[in-house]
């Protein structure tokens, strides 16, 4: 059961954002959906206060990412983000990346993130609290 969506990001499309072909080049939409992560991170409570205090943090293991519409320089667009699988020592979600006019769908990521221990290098569980909240986010999703 994945949670209900959270607003993530929002920005705009910049010139310098686009390729010789007039839209937003692959390298912005995947800056764009790392922005996104980290602010679903943060809601949950995987900050940089939590990285340098814990010596944990998340890796991607894997990662992909659909493009349905090409962006352009101007476009205003924003991120949801939903939660759609946590494991002890894993966790499953997805962006979709809409244009503010329309609310049109321009790409959706689905990424595989690792807890992990940055000393060692190797998965740890979720503390507690973290997972707890996690859980919280999706279960939020089937009470409404």
């Amino acid at each position: 059961m994945a949670s209900a969506p959270v607003s993530t990001y929002q920005g705009v499309v910049y010139p310098w954002h686009c390729d010789h072909m007039g839209h937003m080049n692959v390298t912005w939409y995947a800056a764009k959906f790392d922005e996104a992560t980290w602010s679903l991170f943060a809601s949950f409570g995987i900050t940089a206060s939590y990285v340098r205090e814990h010596g944990c943090g998340m890796a991607a293991v894997e990662q992909h990412t659909v493009y349905e519409k090409e962006l352009r320089p101007g476009e205003v667009v924003f991120v949801l983000s939903r939660v759609l699988e946590a494991r002890p020592r894993t966790l499953r979600f997805v962006h979709e990346l809409m244009r503010t006019d329309g609310g049109i769908r321009a790409a959706t990521s689905t990424i595989t993130g690792v807890h992990l221990d940055l000393t060692t290098r190797r998965a740890q569980a979720f503390p507690a609290p973290i997972l707890t909240r996690i859980e919280r986010m999706m279960t939020s999703a089937t009470d409404g």
